[in-house]
């Protein structure tokens, strides 16, 4: 039976109409649905076929047109950011969840090349609650054959900003199917063009999720096509290797091009693809619980071997002496690094001063040190999370006027406030605001921001200490919005995070919103163990990442539920927005 597709558009997070078709379930129970996410280049059209050889009739199907691509708007080939485009894949299933009534653990995915990259950097950063995931030849590293092709890439794009490259992939490299060569090189909805800011950012989104795999606990089926003249082979080995999931599943389909669903010999692979979704959908859904990870795991691992200093005569060891003599000189020229040496570069103090992002020091010299500290990636993400907790607070408050509730915010480790105060300037006045900290210094700075603000009349700074379950539950009157940021990254434990998230609970009322934060990717995490010192006595500063699934599970294990996230083009700090349960 072929089905018939009907077109529909959704609206994106930035208000762009991206085009998708939807295949409905032509049983009389629908048992879930499969998204599809088309290659590089090309468009849902292109993956139309697998809806009838999947053979699976109760089963909805949607396949999207990427933006830039077939029928959705956008330059040929081109996106604001790939970051942007994982965006889309999470504002097409929240549409599709409230449109045609769906629930993520319904949902599984089955993506080729580049939409295979775009899915597994969703499923890392976004930690997603969907059923399964089928990757066929994910392009996590595309041939591109010129030697240095992408340091010279990377040149060119300093030199002249973005610019397109087309691709060199003929039809018949593609798949030994004559009818699929044909048919690809006579559709005019396929363009050839990509700009070298996707194709950089693919690189850079695949060799991050290759190397954190194991923060992926979706189960996983993964084609790999034998003879694929278009990405190679060894970061999809890894990549499966790593993967933090028991339920995975590895085939090497020998002979095949890259195309691989869409081979001439695919129905090997359709049957391959059609069981693993079938027995999935016939299990109970199940996640791993990660309430122990700070006891093992490898996030676990990971930090224990940063709190191990190399040998002193190692080469390692000489380099780390040698950063950290440094970053000692830097000092004495760059008043960012001298504040995060007196005060600690976790500190209050240090991330105020990185938000307000004034290069300052002695002389030419030292304002220049300072604009590198400050534009170092970690910081940069820094101010990318304000920006996001800036956002969703004022999306929040928005939400409260619109169910005609009050605005009581709640803080409870606030550093010097600014974020909470500068993201008010644009947003209601709420009826109260208390901000807490558990450093004198913070809190006293915090007071004057308020005063210069103009805020004395409804915000007040108190010291608190934001592990005290207790002291959390007794603040009055019960916030409607409490605000967490930045706090639980530097604390391992998640035993010391849940009692902070209960005593949360007790002191937002239900039906209020929780806004947390996450760190769960760091690409400077031996930098910061080796050089850096915290706010805690001068102590190395070691962190022991969480990933955005054991962060969320931690917020849902105290009785909130995860509404949306924001996270920054690298993938290093998320900010969540969460509402408490009703009391059970």
């Amino acid at each position: 039976m072929t089905r018939n597709s009907e077109d529909h558009r959704f609206i994106t997070h930035d208000a762009q109409e991206l085009f998708y078709r939807r295949w409905p379930a032509v049983s009389e129970a629908r048992r879930g649905a499969i998204l599809l996410f088309h290659r590089g280049h090309e468009h849902g059209g292109r993956m139309a076929h697998l809806v009838d050889e999947l053979d699976l009739p109760d089963f909805d199907f949607y396949a999207w047109d990427a933006r830039g691509h077939g029928l959705s708007p956008g330059t040929r080939g081109d996106s604001p950011s790939l970051g942007h485009s994982v965006r889309d894949i999470q504002t097409f299933v929240d549409h599709l969840c409230k449109t045609w009534q769906l629930d993520e653990p319904d949902i599984a995915i089955i993506a080729q090349s580049v939409g295979a990259v775009l899915a597994s950097t969703w499923a890392h950063d976004y930690a997603p609650r969907i059923r399964c995931q089928v990757l066929a030849s994910p392009a996590f590293k595309v041939k591109l054959y010129v030697p240095f092709a992408r340091p010279g890439l990377r040149l060119l794009r300093a030199l002249r900003g973005n610019f397109f490259v087309n691709s060199y992939v003929k039809s018949r490299y593609l798949t030994h199917d004559v009818a699929r060569q044909t048919s690809f090189d006579a559709d005019t909805l396929i363009s050839r063009a990509i700009s070298v800011n996707i194709l950089l950012g693919l690189y850079e989104a695949a060799e991050r999720v290759v190397a954190d795999a194991s923060a992926i606990t979706i189960p996983t089926q993964l084609l790999i096509s034998g003879d694929d003249w278009v990405v190679h082979h060894w970061p999809q080995h890894a990549f499966f290797a790593r993967l933090g999931t028991e339920e995975k599943e590895k085939h090497v389909l020998e002979g095949f091009y890259h195309d691989t669903l869409g081979e001439r010999d695919r129905a090997v692979a359709v049957e391959k693809v059609r069981d693993f979704l079938l027995r999935q959908f016939a299990a109970p859904f199940n996640r791993p619980n990660l309430r122990n990870e700070h006891r093992h795991g490898y996030t676990f691992e990971e930090a224990k071997a940063l709190t191990v200093p190399p040998p002193p005569l190692s080469p390692r060891g000489l380099y780390w002496r040698a950063y950290r003599f440094g970053l000692k000189l830097a000092g004495y020229l760059s008043d960012g690094v001298a504040l995060g040496h007196c005060t600690g570069f976790d500190s209050g103090s240090s991330l105020d001063y990185i938000y307000r992002n004034a290069p300052s020091g002695r002389g030419f010299a030292g304002r220049a040190v300072d604009w590198f500290y400050l534009n170092a990636i970690g910081w940069r993400g820094i101010r990318q999370r304000k920006l996001h907790i800036e956002e969703l607070l004022r999306e929040t408050l928005a939400r409260l006027r619109t169910e005609n509730r009050p605005a009581r915010l709640l803080d409870i480790a606030a550093g010097h406030g600014r974020y909470v105060l500068d993201a008010l300037a644009y947003a209601p006045r709420p009826e109260s605001i208390l901000l807490r900290d558990f450093s004198d210094l913070n809190v006293q700075q915090g007071q004057a921001l308020i005063a210069q603000r103009g805020l004395d009349d409804i915000a007040r700074f108190e010291k608190g200490d934001a592990f005290d379950r207790d002291s959390l539950a007794a603040i009055e009157p019960r916030a409607t919005i409490g605000i967490v940021s930045g706090l639980y990254e530097l604390f391992p434990d998640n035993d010391k995070v849940a009692a902070s998230l209960a005593g949360l609970h007790d002191a937002i009322e239900a039906g209020g919103y929780l806004l947390y934060t996450g760190q769960p990717w760091h690409p400077q995490l031996e930098m910061i163990a080796r050089a850096l010192t915290s706010h805690r006595e001068g102590q190395a500063w070691v962190m022991r990442r969480r990933t955005q699934e054991e962060m969320d599970q931690l917020v849902h294990e105290a009785g909130f539920e995860k509404i949306t996230e924001r996270i920054d083009e690298w993938g290093i700090f998320s900010v969540s927005l969460a509402r408490r349960l009703p009391q059970q």
